[in-house]
């Protein structure tokens, strides 16, 4: 069977270049929203099940969604329903926000520390890491006490890792060597 981005690239892409005509936010939010329900066990229990139409499954998703959903995203998840590819609908989400992140000029950034930031400290912290990667940043917090302090920051595939325990891992490198 084909891998799933593959799979779900052709309707990501399909998907982008109807929504970018429109409003491309709402439609973005829109399918993140049925990506999250999609992901869930129990609904691609009902949409596997044989006995289980086509329209059944669109109106358990549709009503399930908090966001009432636009035209462009009601038909998306009908063809998807219909081609049997429901389960590729977590993945198309995450590429079609690849797409409009760049068509924007931003991207995702995910940062871990190992204490809470503070607003101020944020937006300092965003401020650099936009300059250091050279674009708009949508910026991510977790929380990580494993890291002991500093943060890890990952932007796509690049990753910079300031905390603690990486400087650790390098010295025990270093001294076992």
């Amino acid at each position: 069977m084909a891998e799933i981005a593959t799979i779900a690239r052709p309707y990501a892409e399909a998907l982008f270049k109807v929504a970018v005509k429109g409003d491309l936010t709402a439609v973005a939010a829109q399918v993140g929203e049925l990506a999250q329900v999609a992901a869930q066990p129990q609904l691609r229990q009902f949409a596997d099940n044989p006995k289980a139409s086509a329209v059944q499954v669109f109106e358990l998703m549709a009503s399930v969604v908090k966001t009432p959903m636009g035209d462009v995203a009601s038909n998306f998840l009908r063809t998807l329903i219909d081609n049997g590819r429901l389960a590729a609908l977590p993945e198309v989400a995450a590429q079609f926000t690849v797409l409009k992140n760049a068509r924007d000029g931003v991207a995702d950034a995910q940062v871990e520390s190992a204490f809470a930031i503070d607003g101020a400290a944020l937006t300092d912290l965003v401020t650099t890491l936009e300059r250091r990667f050279g674009r708009k940043l949508n910026v991510t917090v977790k929380l990580v006490p494993e890291l002991i302090g500093g943060v890890r920051v990952v932007v796509g595939d690049e990753v910079l890792d300031t905390s603690v325990k990486a400087r650790l891992e390098q010295m025990k490198t270093a001294l076992s060597a």
